[in-house]
């Protein structure tokens, strides 16, 4: 599932703006892709983070993976309820399985993600 009004990267990132804030998570095709989870690494808020960097990490029983950022800004909540219940990234992971929420540094950089459309031909490969 991929869903519309939503930024992507090719790493499986999704970005959802709000205002001047974005929430972060994992696509539905990434939590498929890694199976169960069941631990999410999640930073602090406060944390500043940069477009391509390390934000935490993601244990699934297949493998462990980095979060990687697909903007800059400021980490302005997390989404705690993963650290109980990790699995709601694979039973939600657009609207209950977000991970961070961040104050957009550049919006600019959105222009460098994927829509829908473009993320759909990548996972349809």
């Amino acid at each position: 599932m991929v869903k519309e009004g939503f930024y992507y990267t090719e790493s499986h990132e999704w970005v959802k703006v709000d205002g001047e804030n974005a929430y972060i998570g994992i696509t539905d095709y990434a939590q498929h892709e890694l199976g169960d989870i069941v631990f999410v690494e999640l930073p602090e808020v406060g944390d500043e983070i940069a477009a391509n960097d390390s934000f935490g990490s993601i244990e699934a029983v297949k493998a462990v993976e980095d979060l990687i950022s697909p903007i800059s800004g400021e980490i302005i909540s997390i989404n705690l309820d993963l650290e109980d219940q990790p699995e709601l990234i694979n039973k939600s992971a657009f609207e209950d399985g977000w991970i961070i929420k961040v104050r957009l540094s550049d919006i600019d950089e959105l222009d460098k993600m994927l829509p829908a459309t473009d993320y759909k031909k990548i996972i349809e490969e």
